[in-house]
């Protein structure tokens, strides 16, 4: 590659660079954006980096969606669509190179992506389900070499004349859970647009994600970054347990990524339970699940120092709500159970806690964890061993003339961490879905902790007065084989 600065992805870039400034940091009104060539990572594209050189062709941190078409088709048109979006949004022409000791950012001033299509109309319906489902679990393990863009990938598989589906696997380093919704609006609004041959309708970006890291590196220093650490450090003084649970087998020296899911559901009522008692409580849904969950975790291992993780979108100005990029940023919440606490007493620690985090959330996590200079290990996370997600948008369906697209996301084999809960909404209750690594769990230990877990949800609900200990996990028949039968 030559030395040679690469040319500006848009012609207003000055401008750009101005609007930033002006947007998103009074106090750097004088920023300026480097030259692609040296676009310096965000604060998680470096957390990442670092994680790609440790694991090297991991798919862990991939992203993979299955969107079912369905009606008459443009394929011209969708080709043209995708490539607009890839060229309306820098992250999805970028790559990354590391440079003096350094990882930089490599946006290329062009990119064509292509569709290939893989026709199976030949195949019985039993057949074709088979097929994808092969496909889609092969797109979504295959890993991505950092160094080439683009870092996404795209194949579009023919069921029948009506019927197709289109297969999308991106990595975390351009793009987050936001970032999907940005990417399957903009699809379906040029898609529109061309499939009528029309021109985009959409104007170009102000801003992009390159101008956000330069932005986050220059607006996290001085008396602000003081401000973050300080609170932070007071959460996380002290030595900092590691979480150890009895259904886990013993840790590895080097901890793998291989993962497995464990799906179940709650019940339309206990959701609408969940719900009115959040605002009885003046707690937030998330709240409510996340005492639940460190209850169960507590009653599992008897650690009383319960530390999870939780992501957050991290987009808290209205100009970046836009841009496909790695914006998403990881809270720590650390919450104490000592002392034999009452649900609605321990709902109180947690709200406090998530309220004190969420104020203090532009502290990057990967700029956390060197500042506390906390010893990397290979065999678990330096913070926390377990992330607690609750997602409040459902899959989405998109109509449009003539086609409708259903976007379900896809597994990708790997997990990120020991266990990571993650619940969503949706019209018949809340969906749970436990992803946890199988170097330590099996899957019946996964299936009796869900279980638990929504035996504890109900006690919550029922009994907030009771101490946390005295909530029972297991169902009647199960207390009465313990008690009874095996004593």
């Amino acid at each position: 590659m030559s030395d040679r600065p690469l040319e500006p992805t848009s012609p207003s870039l000055a401008a750009k660079r101005q609007l930033l400034a002006d947007l998103l940091q009074k106090q750097a009104k004088n920023a300026k954006v480097p030259s692609p060539l040296t676009v310096p990572l965000s604060f998680a594209q470096q957390r990442l980096w670092f994680l790609d050189q440790l694991e090297p062709g991991s798919a862990a941190y991939n992203i993979a969606f299955e969107i079912n078409l369905t009606g008459t088709l443009q394929v011209a048109a969708l080709t043209q669509a995708l490539n607009q979006v890839v060229h309306r949004q820098e992250a999805l022409r970028t790559a990354f190179h590391p440079v003096a000791g350094q990882s930089v950012q490599v946006i290329l001033p062009t990119l064509q992506l292509a569709l290939p299509l893989v026709d199976l109309q030949g195949l019985p319906v039993a057949q074709q389900t088979v097929e994808v489902t092969r496909l889609a679990a092969a797109d979504a393990r295959c890993p991505f070499d950092l160094t080439r863009a683009p870092l996404l990938r795209v194949t579009l598989v023919r069921l029948a004349a009506q019927q197709h589906v289109l297969l999308l696997t991106m990595h975390h380093m351009i793009a987050d859970g936001w970032s999907m919704k940005v990417l399957f609006q903009e699809l379906a609004t040029h898609y529109g647009a061309f499939s009528k041959g029309q021109p985009s309708p959409l104007p170009p970006l102000p801003i992009q994600y390159a101008d956000f890291a330069v932005w986050q590196q220059q607006q996290l220093q001085g008396e602000r970054l003081d401000q973050q650490l300080t609170y932070w450090r007071s959460q996380l003084q002290g030595s900092l347990p590691v979480l150890k649970l009895p259904i886990a087998s013993p840790r590895s020296a080097a901890s793998n990524s291989q993962g497995a899911i464990h799906q179940f559901s709650l019940s339309e009522k206990l959701t609408q339970a969940l719900k009115t008692f959040s605002q009885r409580q003046n707690v937030t849904l998330f709240m409510t699940l996340l005492t639940a969950f460190k209850i169960l975790l507590y009653r599992y291992s008897g650690q009383p120092d319960i530390l999870i993780g939780t992501p957050i979108a991290n987009r808290n100005r209205t100009e970046l709500e836009g841009i496909i990029g790695f914006f998403a940023n990881t809270l720590v919440l650390r919450t104490d159970l000592s002392g034999n606490p009452t649900v609605v007493e321990l709902l109180g620690r947690i709200r406090e806690t998530a309220l004190g985090a969420y104020a203090h959330q532009d502290m990057p996590f990967e700029r956390l964890v060197d500042e506390l200079k906390l010893p990397r290990h290979l065999s678990h996370h330096p913070l926390f061993q377990v992330l607690f997600v609750l997602q409040n948008t459902p899959n989405s369906v998109v109509k449009l003339p003539e086609l409708t697209l259903d976007v379900q996301e896809n597994e990708s084999a790997a997990a990120k961490f020991d266990l990571s809960l993650a619940f969503s909404d949706s019209s018949l209750g809340l969906l749970g879905r436990i992803e946890y690594r199988t170097q330590q769990f099996d899957p019946a230990s996964i299936g009796r902790l869900a279980a638990h877990l929504q035996i504890l949800l109900t006690e919550i609900v029922t009994q907030p007065q009771q101490p946390i200990t005295a909530l029972p996990l297991l169902p009647p028949s199960e207390r009465q084989t313990l008690l009874s039968t095996w004593n």
